[in-house]
C-alpha cells in the first residue's frame, strides 16, 4: 500500500528537513596553513574581526564551551579566546576561574578535582541556571575548532611548556593562538615554534618600547591595546597599521556593561571606527548585529 503524505504532515516533514540543513551551516575560518592565516589577519583597512570572550554569554549559552562556540558561528564568523585551567590530574579545563562556583553546579578549586570528577559536573549559564552541558577539555575544542575558527588561549594555570606541547602534539598552529603578556612570554612560544601566532597585550607606550627593541617578528600577531576608547590609542593604531598589525580593543569589562542594547552597539561601532580592527565581546552575536 502507498503511504500518502497528506499537506500538514508534508509542511511539518519539509519545516524539519529545511531546520535540519541551516541548523548545520556555521561561518567557518578555514586555513590551509599557517601562511593563509597570516595573511587573513593583516591589517587592512576596513576590516572587522569580532573576537568571542569566553566564547559567549548569550542566549543561555555557558561560557567555555563548544556549544556556545558553535552558537556563535551560526551567526557569524568569529574568533575566540579561551581559558584552560589543569585538573587535579594534569588534565587541561576549559573553566575561567578557579574556582567552580561560579559556572559549574560544582564548588571549590578546579585543580582539587580529577578530570573523572569534573566530568559530572554541569555548566551554568550566564544567569547561574544548570544547563544540560559539561566541562570541555582543551584536547576536544583543539579538535572542534579545526577547520571552523581560531583559538586564543589565554593565560591561566597552564605552564607554558604545557600549553606549547598541546599545539605541537595537534600540530595545530594555523588555528590556535596563545595570549602573551609580555616579550619574554612572546619569545619564549616563538622559540618552541617560529610559526606559533601571538595575541601580543601591549597597552601603553613602555611595552610598545620594548617590543620595538626585542626583534620578534610584527607578521604573526595581533596587538590588545586596551578596553575602551581613548586619545592615546590612536598613535599605537598609526603604529602598527604601518607594519600590517591589527589591533584589538576588549569590550567585555567596559561597552558590554552598558544597560541597553541600543547603547552597546553604538559603542561597538565607534570602536571600529575609532581604529580597531578587532573587538572582543563576551556579546559576539550582539556585535554582529551591530556592525551589519
Amino acid at each position: 500500500m502507498k503511504r500518502i503524505l497528506y499537506p500538514t504532515t508534508l509542511f511539518f516533514v519539509c519545516i524539519f528537513i529545511f531546520s535540519s540543513v541551516t541548523a548545520q551551516k556555521l561561518h567557518k575560518l578555514n586555513f590551509n596553513n599557517v601562511e593563509e592565516m597570516y595573511a587573513y589577519f593583516r591589517y587592512v583597512p576596513g576590516k572587522k574581526i569580532i573576537s568571542g570572550h569566553r566564547g559567549t554569554m548569550e542566549q543561555g549559552l555557558p561560557e567555555n564551551s563548544i556549544v556556545a562556540m558553535n552558537g556563535v558561528l551560526k551567526h557569524t564568523p568569529a574568533i575566540f579566546e579561551i581559558d584552560p585551567r589543569l585538573s587535579k590530574d594534569g588534565v587541561p579545563v576549559m573553566v575561567h576561574d578557579a574556582t567552580l562556583d561560579r559556572t559549574t553546579t560544582g564548588t571549590g578549586k578546579v585543580a582539587d578535582y580529577t578530570w573523572k570528577e569534573l566530568k559530572k559536573l554541569r555548566l551554568k549559564d550566564h544567569d547561574g541556571n544548570p544547563t544540560k552541558y559539561r566541562i570541555n577539555t582543551l584536547d576536544e575544542m583543539i579538535k572542534w575548532a579545526k577547520g571552523k575558527t581560531i583559538l586564543n588561549l589565554d593565560k591561566k594555570d597552564l605552564p607554558m611548556e604545557v600549553t606549547a606541547e598541546i599545539i605541537r602534539k595537534h600540530n595545530a598552529y594555523k588555528w590556535v593562538w596563545v595570549t602573551v603578556h609580555n616579550v619574554e612570554q612572546a619569545r619564549f612560544y616563538l622559540n618552541k615554534n617560529p610559526n606559533q601566532y601571538l595575541s601580543m597585550h601591549i597597552k601603553d607606550k613602555k611595552a610598545l618600547e620594548e617590543f620595538k627593541a626585542s626583534g620578534l617578528p610584527y607578521n604573526r600577531m595581533i596587538v590588545y591595546i586596551g578596553p575602551e576608547i581613548k586619545e592615546a590609542n590612536q598613535a599605537m593604531y598609526d603604529f602598527f597599521k604601518s607594519k600590517g598589525v591589527m589591533c584589538m580593543i576588549s569590550t567585555a569589562p567596559t561597552y558590554d556593561k552598558l544597560p541597553t542594547k541600543e547603547e552597546r552597539a553604538k559603542k561597538y561601532r565607534a570602536v571600529f571606527a575609532d581604529g580597531a580592527a578587532v573587538l572582543e565581546s563576551d556579546l559576539p552575536i550582539e556585535v554582529s548585529e551591530a556592525i551589519k
